[in-house]
């Protein structure tokens, strides 16, 4: 075919110039018999006469050209005022520009090809653990065009996006503050803080960053927190400092534990309002329900309150946390399962999503961060989302969100290193902060819940007289961790005989579920009086 096809052209090229050989014949035995010239005198004349239509030609375009764009006409001189006020372009390529910026930033797209990062306006400074670049971007740029650029930039540097902090300046949109560590970052431990680092710290922190100052988030107040990872990651040890810090730095909570690892978060059981230890759905089931029954009764109040046309009232925070949270939304495909599941995951969703307004807040973990671990509808209510290493960039967006890789200097998590435990990419208002979290040794979170339980115990002496702390009293006294619910309306007064009628009037009294016990037998708990009553405190 391409053979044949170049043969066709070939007959076309010499038809197209035997017809345009015709034509010029043609014109001149016109011109020719027109004058009755000879031949080289015709051919002469109009090669003479074309020669001097184009010599016309160019002469008018160069008075045309010189009269607008140069020589002395109107344009060239306010051209050449301008010019004279304008710094020439040789000038301005003479600023003395930081090479190892500019190309950076240049290459990176950063910055324009054009532009530079004057050495004026950068200083490198050699920090303890890397090295600081400070410096303005060129005027019609900000430090955002670097952040979103940063894994290039990082490139340029010869390192990993992992090596690189950002920080804007407080005073100018145009400056950088850009920290590049020497080595892959945790690659040396930070000291655990202080209780006086962490009361300081605006917010609550959940970790070191890579520079070892504290980060973490402004509040838990609206919000929700999504934990993900693989196992043996440090997630575990990295939510036990989470509830140590907020212990410290949030005042007044109160903590509902689900403890899906069953040994997890036992640390904590002596303090928190609700402690659970188990991976049956149904019981995260009746927590969420509690919760949500919670919610909706505040929600309630809220009501009432802008109807009278008073203020909202203020409520303790109430914040639940859950270890390995994927094992309550699992089913065995069967079709019972499934619309348990369904269930299970609608009221999380409703909880997660309506509760904020109400100050409560969820904490869900989950070491099997795939597609289908977490229900999306449930996924896509958490505002904060961290996420420790994972193996690939799919599972990364299973926890930190579909789009996070379209975020400001996403951090991919897959890059982690998985030898440095408690490793997490927390991204939160929309920013992306690489930290390692807290490793408490065991004496600090003892003496924190110690603390607590103390504080507890003097807050249900201060309490009013009623049929709850009565209750509460008479266990204690009796050296009792669980009462029948005849023994207990007895000596509450409660003369029924009828065992359901006796149930109903103790419920009533005291505001709190009974428990099932050993062998079925009802009755309550010293546990879940006390956290009843630290509730209404």
């Amino acid at each position: 075919m391409g053979k044949k096809q170049q043969e066709q052209d070939v007959y076309a090229q010499a038809a197209g110039a035997i017809g345009s050989v015709v034509i010029v014949f043609g014109i001149l035995a016109a011109i020719k018999e027109k004058t009755g010239l000879p031949w080289v005198a015709v051919v002469a004349l109009t090669v003479g006469v074309l020669i001097a239509l184009g010599y016309g030609a160019w002469k008018i375009r160069s008075l045309v050209s010189r009269a607008f764009t140069g020589g002395t006409g109107p344009v060239a001189r306010l051209k050449q005022e301008t010019a004279a006020q304008v710094p020439a372009e040789s000038a301005v390529e003479s600023v003395p520009a930081h090479p190892e910026l500019t190309a950076a930033l240049v290459t990176a797209g950063a910055i324009g090809k054009e532009q530079v990062i004057r050495a004026e306006d950068a200083t490198v400074t050699d920090v303890k653990n890397g090295k600081l670049y400070n410096f303005l971007v060129p005027e019609g740029r900000t430090y955002e065009d670097v952040e979103k650029k940063l894994g290039t930039v990082a490139g340029m540097f010869g390192v990993t996006r992992l090596h690189m902090k950002l920080e804007r300046s407080r005073d100018n949109e145009r400056r950088v503050q850009l920290l590049k560590l020497h080595n892959p970052p945790f690659s040396s431990p930070f000291v655990a803080p202080t209780r006086q680092q962490i009361e300081s710290f605006s917010g609550i922190p959940l970790g070191h960053d890579v520079t070892g100052e504290l980060a973490g988030v402004s509040t838990f107040s609206k919000a929700s927190l999504l934990v993900a990872g693989m196992t043996q990651m440090g997630k575990t040890t990295l939510v036990n400092g989470l509830i140590t810090c907020l212990l410290i730095a949030y005042g007044e909570f109160e903590l509902y534990l689900l403890d899906g690892k069953f040994c997890g978060l036992t640390r904590f059981e002596s303090i928190a309002t609700v402690y659970k230890s188990s991976d049956d759905p149904d019981v995260f089931e009746a927590m969420v329900d509690e919760l949500n029954e919670r919610s909706d009764k505040r929600y309630e109040e809220i009501k009432e309150a802008i109807r009278k046309r008073q203020p909202v009232p203020k409520f303790k925070p109430i914040i639940f946390i859950t270890d390995e949270a994927a094992d309550f939304f699992a089913h065995d495909e069967s079709r019972e399962g499934k619309e348990k599941a369904r269930r299970i995951a609608e009221k999380t969703r409703s909880l997660v999503s309506k509760s904020l307004e109400s100050e409560i807040s969820s904490v869900l973990m989950t070491q099997r961060p795939a597609q289908n671990a977490i229900p999306v509808m449930v996924r896509d209510q958490f505002l904060y989302r961290m996420c420790l290493y994972v193996a690939s960039s799919g599972t990364a967006k299973v926890a930190l969100g579909d789009t996070y890789f379209e975020t400001v200097a996403p951090i991919n998590p897959a890059l982690l290193d998985p030898d440095i435990k408690g490793q997490a990419v927390l991204f939160a208002n929309g920013r992306s902060t690489l930290i390692r979290g807290f490793n408490f040794s065991d004496e600090f979170v003892w003496g924190v819940v110690d603390e607590i339980r103390n504080r507890h115990h003097k807050t249900l002496q201060k309490a009013p007289d009623s049929p709850l702390a009565r209750a509460i009293t008479l266990m204690r006294s009796s050296g009792v961790d669980f009462m029948t619910t005849r023994d207990l309306a007895e000596a509450l007064g409660i003369e029924e005989s009828d065992p359901v009628k006796r149930g109903k009037q103790l419920n009533q009294l005291l505001e709190v579920t009974a428990h099932k016990g050993a062998k079925g037998v009802r009755g309550y708990l010293l546990a879940d009086l006390t956290a009843a009553a630290l509730s209404r405190s």
